[in-house]
């Protein structure tokens, strides 16, 4: 009986031809399909996917197939399978048998024939083939990035987090749920080109009569699907061995040919990442995928274990500071930020993309704490509180649950001076930096919630921080601490703050350091000074406001 009503109430949502939510938003039948775990996914457990895709320069197309493994959950039910027109799913076959398909926009329900037990291991084999939408500004817009290098030879890539893997190949399109045992891909491009994807390179076969290359990428680990990538062009490679926390790892770089020599000077930023990042965060996720940066026709993207580079060789974002005081020119924004997605967003992943802060506020945070390794405690302090400037608090950091719906922007550099904060709170670096490691260990290569993220946190600080959270995740105003100094006392409390917000906090009165505890109620602690400066450490991503106005 439950199960039929959670059927006719999920019915009910995927019907509504639009939906209103919390902000103005508005959501489609075709955005609930997407961001829900809908029946027709939940039944299948993703195992392994092997990709076969060849590519077409002129024409711009692609065609191949996807053989999906999968663990029967429960009772078989129809299959959805996402993708986006104008790719289209041709054809769907298991044992040999073809199915079925109902075509529903971007969902495709492939029926089921013959008897799946639960616990069994089956197999689809998908046919696909088509032009998929061409990204008009990458990574931002998503598609497929056609483009050539200055000697006119083709340069193709992939990148497609906002709009899904969907948009190029079919596969279960939700971030719920990554295939346990990995991926092949096996892609054919033509003969004076490459294919650089993710993991390893297993393989290449050479057809001379029709003047093609299939080159075969093996993934061991689990993978996000936005995160599995094709890149395209007249590559050329140069790597290292690095000795890391789980050993050696390889390191390798595939650049355009003309860029080989610039692209020597500035990868050395990859194995310092490295160093930086296992000792905040703890090991690199992927030794048995490998470490590779990867040029690319956009600006860049996390691929798991192909990390994608356009950053036009300079440091800084396209040679700008972001934070606006020159600690950001000090590394390659790319290199260092796209990176530290390997150990936020593909070693723990969002079950759902309303979650995306997990993965954006923790490698926004990374940047200030790589300054932190190299540079020092003030630099790092320095930069993420520049990157202030950037915030605009206009819609809550988490966006909207089952509907495919990312939130705020403020989810890079508001995320990251929430973490700068909780550091504060902490007050004990290396219990701080316990609780980065902590989380890439308890969570390695899971997908998560918000709530598995906060509760974590507050376990290992101590500290129940879920009001802090609210405050900074769900809610668009700062913190006040008001105050006045009245005969020596100081007076305090914080307003413009969520219900139950009592987050810790620094504060200076004079020459004197105090370590206050407000609440919405009014407190006082007796500072025998007066006439003096009241000051709220500014690492303290708050505000202050004097009552008194003195």
């Amino acid at each position: 009986m439950r199960a039929i009503i959670l059927s006719i109430c999920l019915l009910f949502c995927l019907n509504v031809h639009a939906q209103m939510f919390p902000h103005g938003e508005e959501f489609t039948r075709q955005d609930t399909l997407r961001g829900t775990i809908t029946p027709e996914r939940a039944w299948w457990d993703l195992q392994h996917y092997h990709l076969e895709v060849k590519v077409d320069p002129e024409a711009k197309s692609l065609s191949g197939k996807n053989t999906v493994r999968y663990k029967v959950l429960e009772a078989p039910n129809r299959m959805q399978i996402d993708l986006q027109p104008p790719m289209k799913l041709t054809k769907a076959e298991q044992d040999g048998v073809e199915l079925d398909i109902e075509h529903d926009g971007n969902a495709h329900f492939v029926s089921m024939k013959a008897e799946q037990k639960i616990d069994e291991i089956k197999e689809v084999v998908l046919t696909f083939s088509g032009k998929p939408v061409e990204a008009v500004r990458p990574p931002w817009d998503g598609g497929l990035t056609w483009q050539k290098d200055s000697n006119g030879l083709p340069f193709i890539a992939n990148a497609n987090q906002g709009i899904g893997a969907s948009i190029w190949w079919p596969n279960k399109d939700h971030g719920y749920d990554e295939p346990d045992q990995g991926v092949l891909m096996s892609v054919t491009v033509p003969e004076n080109l490459m294919d650089v994807s993710n993991g390893r390179l297993v393989g290449t076969d050479h057809d001379k009569d029709a003047k093609t290359k299939t080159y075969h990428w093996e993934v061991k680990n689990p993978i996000n699907n936005y995160g599995i990538n094709i890149n395209i062009g007249d590559y050329v490679h140069f790597g290292e061995k690095y000795a890391g926390e789980k050993g050696e790892l390889d390191m390798d770089y595939y650049v355009l040919r003309e860029n080989l020599k610039k692209a020597k000077k500035q990868f050395q930023d990859a194995p310092r990442l490295m160093e930086a990042f296992e000792h905040w965060f703890g090991p690199y996720p992927f030794y048995e995928d490998s470490y590779k940066l990867v040029e690319a026709p956009y600006l860049g993207m996390e691929h798991q274990s192909s990390v994608t580079y356009g950053n036009g060789y300079m440091n800084g974002y396209l040679g700008r500071d972001l934070s606006g005081t020159g600690w950001g020119l000090k590394f390659d924004f790319i290199i260092i930020h796209e990176s530290g997605h390997e150990w936020f967003a593909n070693n723990i992943t969002y079950r759902d993309v309303a979650d995306m802060w997990i993965h954006e506020s923790f490698t926004a945070y990374s940047e200030n704490l790589f300054l932190d390794y190299f540079y020092g405690k003030e630099a790092s302090k320095e930069y993420v509180l520049g990157t202030r400037a950037a915030i605009k608090n206009d819609i809550p950091i988490i966006g909207t649950y089952n509907v495919n719906s990312e939130g705020s922007g403020d989810m890079y550099y508001k995320g990251a001076n929430m973490l700068h904060t909780l550091r504060q709170i902490v007050n004990d670096d290396e219990k701080w930096r316990s609780v980065l490691r902590g989380l890439n260990k308890e969570f390695y290569h899971k997908t998560v919630s918000t709530r598995q993220i906060e509760n974590y946190i507050s376990q290992k600080i101590g500290i129940n921080l879920t009001p802090v959270f609210d405050q900074y995740l769900r809610d668009i105003r700062i913190p006040i601490f008001s105050y006045n100094l009245v005969d020596g006392k100081l007076n305090y409390r914080w307003e413009n703050v969520v219900y139950g917000f009592n987050m810790p906090v620094k504060v200076f009165v004079g020459d004197k350091e105090f370590d206050l505890s407000p609440t919405e109620d009014w407190k006082s602690i007796d500072v025998r000074q007066k006439n003096v400066q009241v000051k709220v450490d500014e690492n303290y991503y708050v505000g202050a406001l004097n009552i008194s106005g003195n």
